[in-house]
């Protein structure tokens, strides 16, 4: 093919993972193109961000820019019960005194934007409104991509590295057919957007509260933004929520009929949007790299919306693809074994937040643990904020375990 380039590493997709990924292999030095097939901004659920990601943000200079932005402050993660009882708020602040335990409820429209425009602004070459027709190998090795720019031309990138953040879309997982779904979290969510809606005063205004069913079927969301508007969402089973209902509006709305707290919250407010639905959408791939290829964010796997914890994996995930990457490029190996060797510590953190989601789903409450095991109440705290990747917090799960058969 007459047109070909070349470059370091190739990102497909510019979401936050494949912002992140390639701002901190751009910050060392190496070239990196990054290609997105749509213009942002462009619309994303996943509206809360939980503290850990501070760390990441950090690294990728973005601290600066969070802080000065109109997005609301969150302090703290608050539950209501199926019998409308309120739990005393998380604050995370109040584990982990430092600036880090503040963070943001975000549009991801104008988020997302930000990051590319950060991953720009620190030497990645950021492509917008490009498709990625296939991932060249040669052997089983991944060198490149082919592409198809918005003139409709087509283009060869030749590349050590390809990074495939492009979500649950994910070209590499279906090319090897590494989806494996998550029949345990077989869920679905309906969603849209309030203004005027109801929110709480001074520290607790950015809170984002989880409130359960009267049923114990679901979930919904409450997530207070800027410009006096708040993402309201019922998180439940598929078959529940889509298997012999109306459309997603009577359906939304049946549901908030079994959550009598959210309904009061938006009594005086006006619905913003039709109401969105998602399916199926908790799984993970068989393996999260190969020679020349990782999967970084929704493209290797996503988890319940329950402790938003899906904008921080994404963010994690890249950062560390990114420093395996890195390492890699500088010792010339860019094997599986070398771009790929961040994913056994990743996944264990990922399972430490899936298993609090689970116990969730199996009716476990906050507040009858914290009553019983009151010294788990950081640990509950750090799982809550994302600090996933310490063992150590696997003693809380043995203590719910412990809970269970007493």
């Amino acid at each position: 093919m007459a047109n070909r380039q070349s470059s370091s590493v190739v990102v497909i997709g510019g979401g936050p993972a494949g912002a992140t990924v390639s701002t901190l292999i751009s910050q060392q030095g190496y070239q990196v193109e990054l290609l997105e097939r749509e213009r942002f901004p462009r619309y994303h659920i996943g509206e809360s961000l939980i503290p850990e990601t501070y760390w990441v943000l950090k690294r990728l200079g973005m601290l600066d820019k969070m802080k000065s932005s109109h997005f609301v402050k969150k302090h703290s993660v608050q539950f209501v019960s199926p019998s409308g009882r309120h739990s005393a708020p998380f604050y995370f602040h109040d584990n982990k005194p430092h600036e880090c335990s503040q963070t943001w409820q975000i549009r991801r429209s104008e988020f997302d934007v930000m990051m590319l425009k950060n991953a720009e602004e620190q030497g990645v070459v950021v492509r917008e409104g490009v498709r990625v027709l296939d991932v060249l190998f040669e052997g089983d090795r991944a060198v490149g991509v082919q592409i198809l720019d918005e003139a409709g031309n087509q283009k060869e990138i030749h590349a050590d590295v390809v990074v495939d953040a492009s979500g649950q879309s994910s070209m590499l997982i279906n090319k090897f057919k590494l989806r494996v779904p998550d029949t345990q979290l077989n869920k679905g969510a309906l969603w849209t957007y309030y203004e005027g809606a109801y929110r709480d005063q001074g520290k607790d205004e950015g809170a984002t509260i989880v409130l359960s069913l009267q049923n114990k079927k679901g979930w919904f969301w409450y997530i207070p933004m800027h410009d006096d508007i708040v993402s309201v969402g019922v998180v439940a089973d598929f078959d529940y929520l889509f298997k012999g209902r109306g459309n997603h509006e009577s359906t939304y709305f049946e549901e908030m009929e079994n959550c009598p707290a959210v309904k009061e919250r938006i009594t005086n407010a006006k619905q913003m949007a039709p109401v969105k639905a998602t399916k199926d959408y908790t799984y993970r791939a068989k393996q999260a790299a190969g020679d020349g290829w990782v999967l970084v964010g929704d493209a290797f796997g996503f988890l319940d919306p329950l402790y938003s914890s899906g904008v921080l994996l994404a963010m994690k995930s890249g950062e560390l693809a990114a420093d395996a990457i890195v390492e890699g490029l500088q010792i010339g190996d860019t094997s599986r074994s070398q771009i790929g060797k961040w994913e056994t510590g990743y996944v264990e953190g990922m399972n430490r937040m899936r298993r609090l989601v689970c116990e969730y789903y199996d009716g476990f409450s906050f507040g009858e643990f914290i009553r019983r095991f009151p010294h788990h109440r950081g640990s509950v705290t750090d799982l809550l904020i994302g600090d996933l990747f310490k063992p150590e917090l696997d003693q809380v799960f043995h203590d719910i375990d412990s809970m269970k058969v007493s």
